[in-house]
């Protein structure tokens, strides 16, 4: 998902500001739900939102989520890999293929 470069570039940008200290799981959680709230608000009015700011908004959700998997030290690759696990049993291709509800709603 993200790879070692992008990792380290983030901690220095951190690093040189001093702003590990702000850095708690609870800021950095309240933070990621504000930025994913400034993507939707992109999408607010229509589904045609301005390129660049889009992907202004959309790289500050991952940034947060990446401070915080370092925060808890979590490895982001493997969080996302087990929860796709638990989803493909919740969810199972050959029942949930093409649907939007849950396989098992009418």
């Amino acid at each position: 998902m993200t790879s070692e470069r992008v990792r380290q570039a983030l901690k220095e940008f951190v690093r040189e500001r001093n702003w590990a200290k702000f850095h708690t799981p609870a800021n950095l959680a309240k933070s990621s739900s504000i930025e994913a709230g400034e993507l939707l608000e992109c999408f607010q009015w229509n589904d045609h939102a301005d390129p660049p700011r889009v992907s202004e908004e959309l790289a500050d959700v991952p940034t947060y989520c990446m401070l915080l998997a370092e925060q808890l030290s979590v490895d982001p690759d493997e969080i996302v890999l087990a929860k796709l696990v638990v989803t493909a049993d919740k969810y199972p291709a050959e029942r949930a293929k093409g649907r939007t509800t849950k396989y098992d709603a009418p």
